[in-house]
This record gives structure tokens, sequence and C-alpha cells, in this order.
């Protein structure tokens, strides 16, 4: 908590090739917080990204200052949003941790004013419910996460209306528990995270959002993921 005992909101922006993306969702970030009067930082944990995201990076950390802008690098096979919101924790500062996406997908939206409202432990985005939605997929894609979002409120009745959403606020000691009980990767990550939350008993809110398919660059859903995720699901019916 800054000093005071006021609020700090600490950002963690896995990237992986998002140099057009990147300088945009950070100025918007920094624009939101600064408006609102909230005291924040943005750690950017990149994946070795190729095209130049770092670099980029470490420009931002030096137009905003080193106290906004924390560029940590991470080179692993294994890359994955859990073990990016790992490495991240480490070095996060503020006592909430939001976590989204730097593809612009995710617009900006001020979640802690929903956490205030209720004191909640945990603020979801959800497409699914009140005027949230879903632009820019196709009907494949649209298929995947409704089916997706139905199969698992029908067998784990966790309680939010979006679980694969990655754009959420956290308290900083919830989002410590709920990652040491987590094992799951990829794209069941964001699900369990919740269902792990309702079995120990933490508060959601949720802030219906309007999801925008990405600006830049192509999505990374594939074959795998989908896989990955019916596994993910069983696993988590058999375990809760």
């Amino acid at each position: 908590m800054a000093a005071g005992g006021a609020d700090k909101f600490s950002v963690l922006l896995p990237t992986y090739n998002e140099r057009e993306n990147l300088p945009l969702v950070v100025w918007l970030l920094a624009r939101t917080f600064r408006e609102s009067g909230n005291n924040f930082e943005i750690i950017i944990i990149d994946d070795g990204s190729p095209d130049g995201t770092q670099e980029i990076a470490e420009q931002l950390e030096k137009i905003y200052g080193s106290d906004k802008i924390v560029m940590r690098g991470i080179i692993s096979v294994l890359f994955s949003s859990g073990t990016a919101y790992i490495h991240g924790m480490k070095h996060a500062t503020g006592n909430f941790i939001v976590i989204m996406d730097a593809d612009l997908s995710h617009h900006v939206s001020l979640y802690f004013i929903k956490q205030k409202e209720g004191n909640f432990d945990i603020v979801s985005g959800t497409r699914y419910k009140g005027n949230g939605g879903v632009y820019g997929w196709d009907l494949k894609r649209k298929l995947i996460s409704r089916g997706a979002n139905f199969i698992t409120q029908v067998l784990l009745r966790p309680g939010a209306s979006d679980l694969t959403g990655s754009f959420r606020l956290y308290r900083k000691e919830v989002l410590q528990k709920l990652m040491e009980k987590c094992v799951s990767k990829g794209y069941v990550f964001q699900m369990e995270m919740i269902v792990r939350a309702r079995q120990l008993g933490y508060t959601i809110g949720e802030v219906p959002i309007s999801f925008v398919d990405r600006v830049y660059g192509e999505s990374k859903l594939g074959g795998n993921e989908i896989v990955s995720f019916l596994k993910g699901l069983l696993t988590l019916f058999a375990t809760t």
C-alpha cells in the first residue's frame, strides 16, 4: 500500500510481439489512473519478443518514469499467463493487482469503482452480463467462448458469468493465495482462478465490458488451447 494508506494499483501486462499495441495501452492506462487520482504502476512482463517489444517498453519507462513503468523480461518455453503473473507479482508494490492483455482487446475500465462499491476481493470483467458484449469475432470464436462458459457453468457453478476473460482486479493477498492453489496453464488458467476463489470464499464483483478483438497481431487461440481447456475443465470437475 502506498504511503498514507492510499490504495495503489499494480497492472501486470504480459506481452509477446506487442510493439504496436504497447504504447497505446500504456497511454490509456496512465490517463485513466491519473484522471481518477489513483496511484499506479505498470509492470510489463515480456517473453523475449523478437519484434522489439522490449525496446519499446524501455522507451516507455524513460518517458513515464521507472516508478510508473517497470520492465521485467522472462524467457521460458513454459511462458503462460500464470508464469507471467507469478514473475510480475515479485515486483508489484501495490495492494491491488490488475491483470489484463496488451492487445487492446480490453478497454481500460474503472474496476476500482466497482471494488469500492462492494469491497470485493475480486472484480472480473464480463462479456455475458448487462451491456457487455464481444465485437470483431467470427461466429466460430463466439461459439467457442460461449460454449466454454456454458459448459463450465453447468459443471462447476462458479458464481460468475464469464470465466475465460483475462481482465480482472484482485486484492494482492488474494491473488497470491489463488496462485498457490492453481495448477492450470494457458486458456484454462483464468477459469480455475475463479473456481478456486469460490472454493475459498472470496467475494467476486462483475463489470460488464465490451470486448473488442485485437487491433494488431493475431490471436493465439488454437486447437491445442481448446483441448487443454476441456482437459482442465474435467480436472476441475473431478477435484471441486
